[in-house]
């Protein structure tokens, strides 16, 4: 491709990519809403300006993981696109909310949070099996490139699970809770489905049934909390 062309293409992602942040930029609505999905009822000021912030972590990437995941792996598989940008944009966002808070930051709880008080027990467990079984399955049949996939899921999705529990405490103990469940939950359910969706692709009824298992796991996992999880 021409050097004027390639310039032209990567001026029109550039608009794209920033069309897509305008849209889906957090404001204080936004902000209110995920709290109040995620067992915060009437969240005040500092706890919405917490979300806002947690939710322009993840999509200031969005947009740009997106547009550069296709063209880094000479791809245009809009699914893996969308996967690769949730999960890669939530690493990001937890590295990043690995730093300690400017100024006075009040601690979440007494107690250091354990991987329980974030993620259930059953889908730690479910995760576990989703990728064991995947892996298992693949290895015999040599499927490389869709053993890569579920095993680097899979380590990313723990990444950000634990990620999301080690997390300096931030903000009020409720809100900063329940953000690190969304963050946590999401991350696991994400890797189940991937697994369970990777795994078995052979088109028969059974390969069937193990995907739609997978993805009623997803939404089970990531169902927003209609109370927060008292600690371990």
């Amino acid at each position: 491709m021409a050097w004027d062309n390639m310039l032209a293409v990567g001026i029109f992602m550039g608009l794209v990519g920033l069309v897509i942040l305008m849209l889906l930029w957090p404001n204080d609505k936004r902000g209110a809403r995920l709290l109040v999905r995620w067992g915060v009822p009437d969240p005040d000021e500092a706890e919405v300006a917490l979300a806002v912030r947690y939710l322009k972590r993840r999509r200031f990437w969005y947009p740009w993981l997106y547009l550069a995941l296709p063209l880094l792996f000479g791809g245009d598989n809009n699914g893996a696109a969308v996967l690769g940008t949730l999960l890669l944009g939530g690493l990001i966002a937890e590295l990043l909310a690995q730093r300690p808070a400017r100024g006075h930051r009040r601690e979440a709880v007494l107690v250091r949070r354990t991987l329980r008080d974030v993620v259930p027990v059953w889908a730690l467990v479910l995760s576990g099996l989703a990728s064991v079984a995947a892996i298992v399955h693949l290895v015999p049949t040599r499927q490389w490139t869709l053993l890569a996939v579920a095993a680097g899921t899979t380590v990313v999705c723990w990444a950000i699970t634990l990620l999301a529990v080690r997390r300096p405490p931030t903000g009020e103990p409720r809100a900063d809770l329940a953000l690190r469940c969304r963050s946590a939950r999401v991350a696991i359910g994400l890797g189940i489905a991937t697994c369970t969706a990777v795994g078995w692709t052979e088109g028969t009824l059974a390969a069937l049934l193990i995907t739609v298992a997978g993805i009623a796991a997803f939404l089970a996992v990531t169902a927003p909390l209609k109370r927060l999880p008292a600690p371990a």
